[in-house]
């Protein structure tokens, strides 16, 4: 039958929840919009001409209908173009379905632009249809989209992650060998010699893994000609990204490791895009939109107007997820536990920032005969392992993007902190201890792949959480503050009933858990529970979230100068950023420094263009005060310098170790005896037994230039080092506990008492500025209370740290050895700092090493 109408102008609608009203929807549509998306809709209508808006709507709360609903009605209102934006292809087409469904118009533009169908390119630029599309298409250096009135970005959380990428030359070690080597040579006269020799190694040695450096090319003589040179020889897909940064690649910065090197500006130039800033409007729709600057870093866009989502009461629940930390079930299998749980759930999605750990960690815990799926089977969607009877599937990277409701997967185990995506990410987080800036990516990253299986109101599934990393993080109080309250009772909920019980009773709770329609014991027993937690666990920002909001519009503004070579202008936002930073004190100390910096090294070319020799001294001066506020970091001072500056002097206690070994070489040493000392100290550090193990630490200290010894008497620590009157560590070696529970909360209350206690025996009043008390320990976690109570000195490490320090000192005295001889003790002052630098082994760099994880809520 063929039904007749006449030709329509359309109605004018007066907000996108009217006109949802009619909307020709088809079968399988939503029956309806919850009250939290109308008055969502509603308070955007008040905000249509604002140039960049966010919209706050969590995981399983209808965000998709949302955004479509706002596309469409910009779309016939303003009858102009409208973009639909998102990460994947695969949700590209999750949208385009759910639109479908909706009776929305849309043209699906994804892949290549030669592959797009000339029809639904037509009817986008018509203004005919929605084009749905990924960041892809928008973030390249030729768009093939005609300018939009409105561009909406879906898992807008997810952004820096596709908008850094576009902006990024990222060379894997593996994937492309050749072009690593020839950028390497490039970038090699700002590395130091060892260093650079132990990456040019075929084979990596234990302590290069997690060491990444970071080059300024523009204040290398040359670099930046010599990089351009190396970089424009490469060929796709190199040559796509490069072409996205090379007329601002004298403002780009290098992170080199063993693995990769990148090249990125810190934040990415959307501003010179035309499609991005043509848009009369750019919307985000976000699970989090974060509180410190996050969306806007990631977007490069200052301004951002922030719709956070309406009252919690008229928004669904998310589901209800159940976490069980293995690790922390005292003495029994964590492993065994681990496979057991997810043979009752009968399929399990395993989510890991890496490949090799997603796919290890999924055939570790399918049953026999189970099907093992990885990123090939799933490329095209997640809906053929939906359709599984059993299977896991492990992916990487994937937090966001796939849907299992229902019974498609009533599991997902999360193995690893995602908190280094790439190598900027690695040295923000590991060397300059800026992880406040990246704090909100990481959680939203850990929120999205914890609800991959609960995506509506009544989705229940297990959060199995695997790895020890990942176990600590979610028990760090800072960190558990800044979730949501329903997310905070359920973690609570989860820990606490995974650790002081037995594997027995943690397999009957997910049994009762999963079979909530035969079994009522978790509404009558967990549920209450779980409401009277989330009334207790308001939800809380870490400290330092004020100031890196308020200084995030400088940022911008710095990297737009520094894009076309504004420096002196670079170099003033870059103090004004340094300057806001400051004000979030200890927390925001890394990030400050950052910034202090690249403010030096802006304002040192800037001088030096200008003939500005006072100019040069002030940038001198920066970097000074960088080293300053880093205190005991060290990634300041591995910079190669400036032109006509001299690299920085050691600071006191690294001084003064450098000057115990190099007077213990030029007094003469016996080889052998120390090849011997060094071969029992790291056989020592590979035992359990403490009468083994404890010795080894105490040798370990020496070897480094500390005065190190065990204490007498009982409650004492198991080592001490110290530097002098310049800093200590207590060490408190646990290394016979098993590798499951948690730390119990004596153990941390005796590690509270022993920098006193050392203080009193050196006839002090207070131990050193930044001394530490270490707890080395194999367990994944510790105690609530202890984490209660530990003071801020108190840090937890696994043995291997240690022993990977140990293999390092172990490199760097086979290197004095063996070339010590006929040198002055001024030379060989040199080159035991030297060596000690490259290999991280000076006091500072030790500090450094051991003190990532304090214990203590704001440690």
């Amino acid at each position: 039958m063929a039904f007749i109408r006449t030709k329509s102008d359309g109605a004018s609608y007066i907000s996108p929840g009217e006109l949802y009203r009619d909307l020709p929807r088809r079968p399988g549509a939503v029956p309806g919009l919850w009250a939290h998306q109308s008055e969502m809709l509603k308070t955007f209508t008040s905000h249509s001409n604002k140039a960049d808006v966010a919209l706050e709507l969590p995981t399983g709360t209808g965000k998709t209908l949302t955004g479509l609903l706002i596309a469409e009605w910009t779309r016939r209102s303003r009858r102009s173009r409208v973009i639909y934006a998102c990460p994947t292809q695969q949700l590209a087409r999750q949208v385009a379905a759910a639109a479908f469904r909706e009776g929305i118009e849309v043209a699906v533009l994804i892949g290549r632009h030669t592959d797009w169908p000339a029809s639904a390119h037509a009817a986008y630029e018509a203004a005919d249809a929605i084009a749905v599309t990924t960041y892809s298409s928008i973030f390249n250096s030729n768009p093939h989209l005609a300018e939009a009135d409105l561009i909406l970005f879906d898992d807008a959380h997810a952004g820096e992650q596709y908008v850094g990428e576009a902006y990024s030359v990222d060379l894997g070690r593996w994937k492309s060998p050749t072009e690593y080597i020839t950028a390497l040579d490039a970038i090699a006269p700002a590395l130091d010699g060892v260093f650079l020799d132990r990456l040019r190694s075929d084979q990596p040695d234990p302590g290069i893994g997690a060491d990444v450096r970071m080059v300024v090319p523009l204040r290398q003589p040359g670099m930046v000609s010599e990089l351009d040179t190396k970089l424009s020889s490469f060929s796709s897909p190199h040559s796509y990204r490069y072409s996205m940064i090379r007329t601002g690649l004298a403002s780009c910065l290098v992170y080199v490791a063993y693995s990769g090197i990148l090249v990125r500006p810190y934040l990415p130039p959307t501003h010179q895009n035309r499609l991005f800033t043509g848009a009369r409007q750019r919307v985000y729709l976000s699970a989090t939109l974060g509180e410190g600057g996050e969306l806007e870093r990631a977007f490069g866009r200052a301004g951002i107007l922030r719709l956070e989502q309406p009252d919690e009461s008229t928004a669904p629940r998310y589901g209800r997820r159940f976490f069980v930390f293995p690790e922390f079930v005292e003495g029994g299998d964590a492993a065994e536990l681990s496979r057991s749980i997810v043979a009752e759930a009968g399929k399990a999605l395993v989510l890991s920032p890496r490949t090799e750990t997603a796919m290890a960690g999924a055939t570790a815990l399918a049953q026999p005969g189970w099907p093992v799926w990885g990123v090939d089977q799933v490329a095209s969607g997640i809906d053929a392992f939906a359709m599984l009877e059993h299977g896991v599937c492990g992916l990487a990277a994937r937090y966001d993007g796939l849907d299992l409701p229902g019974d498609a997967c009533r599991l997902v185990a999360l193995d690893g902190v995602p908190d280094q995506d790439n190598l900027q990410e690695r040295f923000l987080q590991s060397r300059a201890r800026a992880g406040a800036a990246l704090a909100a990516r990481v959680r939203t990253r850990v929120i999205q792949g914890a609800g991959r299986c609960t995506r509506g109101p009544g989705d229940t599934a297990v959060v199995l959480v695997l790895s020890s990393d990942l176990s600590r993080y979610l028990t760090r109080p800072e960190v558990v503050a800044a979730l949501d309250s329903e997310l905070q009772a359920e973690i609570r909920f989860g820990r606490e009933n995974s650790q002081s019980t037995s594997d027995i009773n943690v397999l009957g709770n997910v049994r009762a858990f999963l079979h909530q329609h035969t079994d009522e014991s978790w509404r009558t027993q967990a549920e209450p529970a779980l409401t009277d937690y989330r009334r207790e666990m308001p939800q809380r920002m870490p400290e330092g979230t004020t100031a890196l909001s308020s200084c995030v519009d400088e940022e911008i503004q710095a990297w737009a100068a520094a894009t076309i070579g504004n420096w002196a202008d670079a170099s003033r936002h870059a103090h004004e950023v340094a300057r806001l930073a400051g004000t979030g004190g200890a927390d925001t100390a890394g990030y400050r420094a950052f910034w202090i910096y690249l403010e030096a090294a802006w304002a040192d070319i800037a001088a030096e263009q200008a003939g500005d020799d006072a100019g040069r001294a002030a940038a001198q001066r920066l970097i000074r005060l960088a080293e300053q506020v880093m205190g005991l970091g060290s990634w300041v001072r591995q910079m190669a310098p400036f032109p006509a500056m001299q690299r920085s002097a050691l600071c006191a206690v690294d001084a003064h170790a450098v000057s115990t070994v190099a007077t213990m070489l030029d007094a003469g040493v016996n080889q052998g005896t120390i090849h011997r000392r060094i071969a029992e100290m790291r056989s020592g550090l590979d035992q359990r037994d403490p009468a083994k193990y404890e010795p080894a630490l105490t040798e370990l200290g020496k070897l480094v230039g500390a005065t190190a010894s065990k204490p007498p008497g009982t409650g004492r620590c198991d080592s001490t080092w110290c530097w002098g009157n310049e800093l200590w560590l207590a060490l408190e070696a646990k290394s016979d506990h098993e590798p499951t529970g948690v730390v119990p909360h004596k153990d941390i209350r005796q590690a509270n008492d022993q920098l006193r206690l050392l203080a009193a025996d050196r006839g002090v009043d207070a131990a050193p500025a930044d001394s530490a008390t270490i707890v080395i320990s194999p367990k994944p976690s510790i105690h609530d209370d202890g984490i209660k109570g530990a003071e801020s000195h108190v840090h937890l490490i696994t043995p291997s740290t240690m022993v990977e320090v140990a293999s390092d000192v172990s490199s760097a005295w086979e290197e004095l050895l063996a070339r010590s001889t006929n040198r002055t003790l001024q030379e060989l002052r040199q080159h035991v700092a030297e060596t000690f630098n490259a290999r991280g082994v000076l006091p500072s760099q030790i500090h450094e090493r051991v003190t990532h994880d304090p214990v203590a809520a704001n440690g």
